[in-house]
């Protein structure tokens, strides 16, 4: 999959090939690079970038993730999300959020179907990675807007996999 990236304010087109439940590989540029990688703990993974492993810790922040790798932390958001989307608020005073993966990974499920009223914390989709399979949640009260993903499909942080626009306060779902 291509991917245009913001890496600490410079913009970097990306390719990642996902080989497996564990391991990928990174084209940029001319330069390729294996990445196996393990989940540690919620915010925690080690890679293995081309043979050397390397713990590295990942965090949301408003302005994309900031990552942890290798003594120093970069700031990587999704170029092409940023202008899809341009702000996670519209005009009309609701906000749009996204369910994405927090690592590569296989679609297994997907529990609704565009339309749908979903509470936060229902399951939406269930994805596989190093084995072990994570539903992802709707982070609040909602109507799935559009489903991007179906069963089998191979995905990557950052790919929006169910769109969920939230409900207003005090109004009921549809």
């Amino acid at each position: 999959m291509d991917y245009n990236l913001i890496i600490n304010d410079k913009n970097i087109p990306v390719n990642v090939d996902l080989e497996g439940e564990d391991r990928f590989v990174v084209s940029i540029g001319e330069k390729m690079i294996t990445v196996g990688f393990g989940r540690i703990g919620d915010h925690l993974l080690c890679l293995e970038v081309n043979g050397k492993k390397v713990n590295t810790y990942i965090a949301d922040t408003a302005e994309g993730r900031a990552i942890f790798f290798n003594g120093k932390t970069y700031l990587v958001s999704d170029a092409d999300a940023l202008n899809q989307s341009g702000s996670r608020r519209s005009g009309g005073g609701k906000t749009i959020d996204e369910v994405t993966p927090p690592m590569p990974a296989v679609v297994v499920a997907v529990k609704v179907k565009e339309g749908d009223a979903v509470k936060k914390g229902q399951g939406v989709v269930v994805v596989s990675a190093m084995k072990m399979e994570t539903t992802l949640f709707a982070p609040f009260d909602g109507t799935v807007t559009k489903v991007n993903v179906q069963a089998g499909n191979k995905v990557m942080p950052g790919d929006i996999l169910v769109d969920i626009e939230k409900q207003e306060e005090g109004a009921s779902p549809e």
